[in-house]
């Protein structure tokens, strides 16, 4: 048993990596950081890969696959944010961040569902958020990209219902985690953050029992229906409240 997971060199990449090590399945680690995938690779006991690769170019992803492409799960966790004003944040984070918490995860998952669906097994596990289910201002962008992996992944599982396939595609949708996440999108969350640990542990429980909504901590599971009941104003502004912008 095999499987690849990006953004594995920190947070909830990393704690799958070892929960499914656990498991008993080897491992290909992908992420940016070599070093740290190295202090990753320690913690593990079964036969691991690292793969220092940045995904939010197209043709990486694409190699990706061509050097990896038999596995029976594929986890798409790397992932970033960004928090201010629509207008003041950076356009270059901005296409940075799409291409990374996009079209990386559209990419792959196409590449993988396709050669899943041949053997007409395998798991997917897209890491989405929370954010994927509300409106997000003050992180608009990140909100927005979250929401295409929701729907991406909602509308996949359908298809793969109705052609009876035994592949399986599942999204994580935590709320706030106590990861380098909140250093990197600069910003504060008045919820307090489950530990990332907790989440994966969480995650690779259900995903392996086959549940779609993978939603950790009650609080976030009731903010889940809340949305979804709610008129979109006032979670609106409810999201408003919920974050800002780390003081400097």
């Amino acid at each position: 048993m095999k499987a690849l997971i990006t953004g594995a060199s920190s947070g909830i990449g990393r704690d799958i990596a070892i929960n499914l090590s656990q498991k008993g399945y080897d491992l290909i680690l992908v992420a940016r950081n070599l070093e740290r995938l190295e202090e990753t690779k320690k913690q593990i006991k079964t036969n691991v890969e690292l793969v220092s690769m940045d995904i939010s170019n197209e043709e990486n992803c694409k190699k990706l696959f061509q050097d990896h492409s038999d596995i029976d799960i594929l986890v798409n966790n790397a992932g970033f944010g960004d928090c201010g004003h629509f207008e003041d944040t950076s356009l270059e984070k901005d296409i940075q961040m799409i291409r990374t918490n996009v079209i990386a995860y559209h990419i792959l998952t196409k590449l993988y569902l396709k050669k899943m669906m041949k053997k007409n097994s395998g798991k997917i596990l897209n890491v989405a958020s929370i954010a994927g289910f509300i409106p997000g201002p003050l992180m608009a962008t990140y909100y927005s990209t979250k929401a295409y992996v929701v729907r991406l992944s909602e509308s996949i599982r359908t298809e793969l219902k109705k052609q009876n396939s035994k592949v399986q595609i599942s999204i994580l949708c935590p709320g706030p985690v106590n990861t380098n996440f909140n250093k990197v999108a600069d910003v504060e969350f008045a919820l307090k953050g489950l530990s990332s640990e907790y989440v994966a542990k969480y995650a690779v429980e259900k995903l392996l029992k086959g549940k779609f909504y993978i939603v950790p901590g009650w609080k976030i599971k009731l903010a889940k229906i809340g949305a979804k009941l709610a008129p979109t104003n006032l979670v609106s502004k409810v999201s408003y409240k919920m974050q800002r912008r780390k003081i400097k």
